[in-house]
């Protein structure tokens, strides 16, 4: 994980408990839900709860809902960094280094393959029809607020707005995502992909297509027995690899990328016809999900 200064004062305070860094030890040989934690560390569920959502907020845990072994559902919580770097030096004041972000809506996608059942709907209604593949071509796709399909890709074209003279250090891509399941299945997992120009920068495997439990921006209209939300995940290619939520994930590296010879940054998503878990995928925009965002690219420059 690489903390800005902005973030400094929410991990602290996340670091500065005993308890919290128990919390932090337990998870770091398995997933553990709330029950779990309160049983191995003693405390009432209500201080549990509590203190969890505080590493929640400093980002470094992660919870995820998945059901429960009588009924209802369980909060599940995992440890999302192995490592943590804090930045002290403001990257304003270094006239030597920016970062340019752009954020994509997931309706503009440049190329796709898919295969059904797959659809898209907008934060109003049904973009074309459902499992139609060739509603894909559709207009309307511009105000996709989710997307999904069952393997193959779909593609978006991002622009180069920085000099040639510029010296990539990082791309950070990160999205909201899960599988895809007709209507939900929250234990149903998908090995969703990610390329950037043609190059492979890794897998990461969705536990499911989380539903049941209406997201925070998912419209009213939209029934809660189907794909709710996702997981907000985090690809970082750098000089030295490449890395998902601050996890090394593969040797990909910036320069394997050849960005300085393309015309574009192009970001691919999709799941492999031979992937071992081929349980599709779902992407949330801005108007869907837990996460107010689209796409977002992030390149880090140091200038010459």
């Amino acid at each position: 994980m690489f903390a800005s200064p902005s973030e400094i004062p929410a991990i602290a305070r996340a670091l500065d408990s005993e308890l919290r860094l128990s919390i932090i030890t337990l998870l770091q040989t398995k997933d553990m839900n709330i029950t779990q934690l309160c049983t191995a560390l003693g405390i009432p569920q209500s201080t549990c709860t509590a203190n969890v959502q505080i590493l929640e907020r400093a980002n470094i845990i992660e919870t995820k809902q998945i059901p429960a072994q009588s009924r209802g559902v369980q909060k599940l919580c995992s440890l999302r960094y192995e490592k943590l770097m804090v930045t002290l030096t403001d990257p304003v004041l270094n006239t030597n280094a920016s970062k340019i972000e752009t954020e994509m809506p997931i309706g503009l996608f440049s190329d796709f393959s898919v295969n059904a059942p797959c659809g898209m709907v907008s934060d109003t209604g049904v973009i074309g029809y459902y499992d139609t593949v060739a509603s894909f071509l559709d207009p309307s796709r511009a105000s996709a607020s989710l997307i999904w399909f069952t393997s193959g890709y779909i593609e978006y074209k991002f622009p180069k707005n920085f000099q040639s003279s510029s010296r990539i250090e990082s791309i950070t891509f990160s999205a909201e995502m899960c599988s895809e399941y007709p209507g939900h299945n929250n234990i149903w997992p998908s090995d969703i992909t990610l390329w950037i120009n043609d190059g492979e920068v890794g897998t990461w495997t969705s536990p499911g297509d989380m539903g049941g439990v209406r997201g925070l921006l998912t419209p009213l209209w939209w029934n809660t027995n189907d794909s709710q939300s996702g997981f907000l995940k985090e690809w970082m290619v750098t000089e030295s690899g490449s890395w998902m939520d601050g996890k090394k994930l593969s040797n990909t590296t910036i320069e394997s990328l050849k960005i300085d010879s393309a015309a574009s940054i192009t970001i691919r998503l999709g799941v492999k016809d031979d992937a071992k878990n081929r349980g599709g995928i779902n992407i949330f925009g801005a108007k869907f999900g837990n996460h107010a965002q689209d796409l977002k690219l992030t390149i880090a420059l140091t200038h010459e």
